[in-house]
């Protein structure tokens, strides 16, 4: 058991569906279920512990005038100790789940990058589903970093 007391970084990965800080579109497709709030949820919750020092939860970026442009911010701050990251992967539009599955090299060498340039490397890594799955054990594998997945 580690007696370690240094708080946590948690990075939790989503890709797939809309995600936002705020007036979720649930329902608004098959993408955008319960998922998308357990997973903001959960990172408001995490952020509240005294044990997490940064939850970040990262998803795909969404470029188009078909959706908000909430889905187009690099980052969304919820809290002194969460936000949501958007990494590019993949064409601007939304596209269903089904689809992402080309692009999922492409959103784990991104995330790489993205993380190569922050402060620290988290110390758990949370997969949301099969395609964040996919990417986690990716990361996992070349960072060391350990992973939990959640199917949903």
């Amino acid at each position: 058991m580690s007696t370690s007391t240094q708080p946590l970084y948690l990075l939790l990965i989503s890709i797939h569906g809309l995600i936002r800080g705020h007036d979720l579109e649930l329902g608004r497709d098959a993408d955008t279920g319960g998922q998308t709030k357990y997973v903001t949820d959960l990172l408001r919750a995490l952020s509240e512990s005294p044990h997490i020092e940064q939850v970040d939860l990262v998803t795909r970026k969404v470029v188009s005038e078909e959706v908000s442009s909430d889905y187009a911010c690099a980052f969304e701050t919820l809290s002194d100790k969460s936000r949501i990251v958007r990494i590019q992967a993949g064409p601007d539009a939304y596209i269903p789940k089904e689809q992402l599955w080309d692009h999922l090299d492409a959103f784990t060498d991104n995330l790489l990058e993205w993380l190569n340039h922050q402060p620290r490397m988290p110390d758990v890594i949370h997969a949301h589903y099969a395609d964040a799955g996919y990417v986690g054990v990716r990361l996992s594998n070349i960072t060391g970093i350990p992973l939990v997945f959640t199917g949903h």
